[in-house]
């Protein structure tokens, strides 16, 4: 029994922020974000999450009640407690057999989450899967913090994964990573168990660049993070491919975290993919953290079709700092 990725919904909040209001179009242009959707004031990651289950049991005509757990995949919980998930599984009417758990990582998410999923499943304790990822990042950098916020968009999608009989696995060759000693390189300070908001003064500082954030938003230091990635992305390129015994020749796609078109297009040349058909787009979207990975499927099976997807590489990597990719097999996202 292999768990397989069967479906694949988005949902991305109505309200629209154009960065030609935030930023001078060279940046805009560096960058490939022309606009981002954004949460409303009243949306939550719960409101966007559900948003997409919901439109993927519509659009897939998938009965609801045959989910065995849902699997959320967020850093932007409704409440301090208790887990989101655990509210989605009474809002989606589903039984109270259903298992429920939260994962807060950021941009490696989605693979660290397939992961799991898999391991429910071809353990036997679990057949069907209801596993979302929702941001609302939006809500936690400041306006006027122009080097962050022309890069995030809001959003969420919902992936539905069966078990089912089959030779081979369809998510295999797994690598993870953490460094976990640069956590502080993408960061909101206050907000935790260690600096506690009612104990903590909200202070705004202003940067060399008259960049303005508070300690209870988010900062980036967008170098360190640049670095980063083209440090430890080649070299989970080479180790993915080694474990899976496959080449670059091999890979019919490659599905990466949509951080930014400048850092792809150098990405996917240091790590010896530009032979490879790649994903590097998020024009109207933005970094949609752990959903990037998931919609970019969504666009490319809807461009490509997914019968000939039979050897992706996702790969995801950020926030913790964290990376983790995989092969996927998404042919059974072929629609009959």
């Amino acid at each position: 029994m292999f768990a397989k990725i069967r479906a694949i919904s988005s949902y991305l909040p109505a309200q629209i922020e154009n960065n030609s209001d935030i930023v001078e179009k060279r940046f805009m242009k560096k960058i490939g974000v022309e606009s981002r959707h954004i949460a409303a004031a009243e949306e939550t990651s719960g409101d966007l999450a559900y948003a997409a289950a919901e439109k993927l049991f519509a659009e897939n005509n998938i009965d609801r009640q045959t989910t065995d757990f849902i699997l959320l995949c967020t850093q932007h919980p409704d409440y301090q407690m208790p887990h989101t998930s655990a509210q989605l599984q009474s809002r989606l009417g589903l039984g109270k057999n259903v298992g429920t758990l939260d994962i807060g990582l950021g941009c490696s998410g989605y693979v660290y989450g397939l992961a799991v999923a898999k391991g429910l499943i071809e353990s036997g304790l679990a057949r069907r899967i209801l596993f979302l990822t929702s941001s609302v990042y939006t809500k936690y950098i400041n306006k006027r913090d122009t080097s962050v916020r022309p890069l995030f968009g809001d959003g969420a999608t919902a992936t539905w994964l069966e078990g089912a009989e089959d030779t081979r696995e369809s998510l295999r060759a797994f690598v993870f990573g953490t460094d976990g000693s640069r956590y502080d390189k993408l960061i909101i300070p206050v907000g935790g168990s260690r600096y506690m908001p009612r104990e903590t003064a909200e202070e705004f500082s202003t940067d060399e660049n008259n960049n303005y954030r508070s300690n209870y938003e988010v900062y980036m230091d967008g170098m360190a993070i640049t670095h980063f990635t083209l440090r430890e992305v080649p070299k989970l390129v080479e180790d993915v491919l080694s474990l899976a015994q496959l080449t670059r020749g091999d890979l019919d796609y490659c599905i990466f975290h949509q951080a930014n078109k400048f850092m792809m297009t150098f990405l996917r040349d240091k790590a010896g993919l530009n032979e490879v058909p790649f994903l590097n787009e998020i024009t109207t979207t933005g970094n949609i953290v752990s959903g990037s990975v998931p919609l970019g499927i969504e666009q490319v099976v809807k461009t490509e079709g997914a019968e000939k997807l039979r050897r992706v590489m996702l790969a995801g990597f950020g926030v913790g700092l964290s990376w983790a990719g995989c092969i996927a097999d998404l042919t059974s996202l072929a629609k009959s």
